[in-house]
């Protein structure tokens, strides 16, 4: 679970600048992180999805189906997750942020090193 969530936070990652500009809330996050769900797919086809909430914690629901849920965190151009359901995790995962709107889509890696296309996809 934890690496499920943790890979959909990698929606906000970029490998590559952001090729579209969107509005920005404080935090840095695109405003469009916090209406929308966040979908990461494996190479399996199994997906992930992420919903991040301004008040600094998020839900998430892993690609095999079990519920998780933490805080995030912005530190400097990167955005970071820290699970404390199902069990508290150990560590803190921390990847780049990218900008965009419903539709931005590109290649990362989940927190595992898998290959990932992650997603925002419009709704909740």
């Amino acid at each position: 679970m934890l690496r499920a969530a943790l890979a959909c936070s990698a929606l906000l990652a970029a490998s590559a600048p952001a090729q579209m500009a969107a509005s920005q809330t404080p935090t840095g996050l695109p405003e469009a992180a916090f209406t929308n769900t966040v979908v990461s797919t494996y190479p399996d086809g199994r997906t992930a999805k992420l919903w991040l909430e301004r008040n600094g914690t998020y839900r998430g629901v892993g690609r095999r189906g079990k519920p998780s849920s933490g805080k995030w965190t912005v530190k400097g151009q990167q955005i970071c997750l820290r699970q404390s359901r199902p069990f508290p995790a150990p560590i803190t995962y921390c990847t780049t942020i990218k900008q965009g709107d419903v539709g931005t889509e590109w290649a990362g890696k989940a927190v595992t090193g898998e290959p990932v296309t992650f997603k925002l996809v419009a709704g909740r």
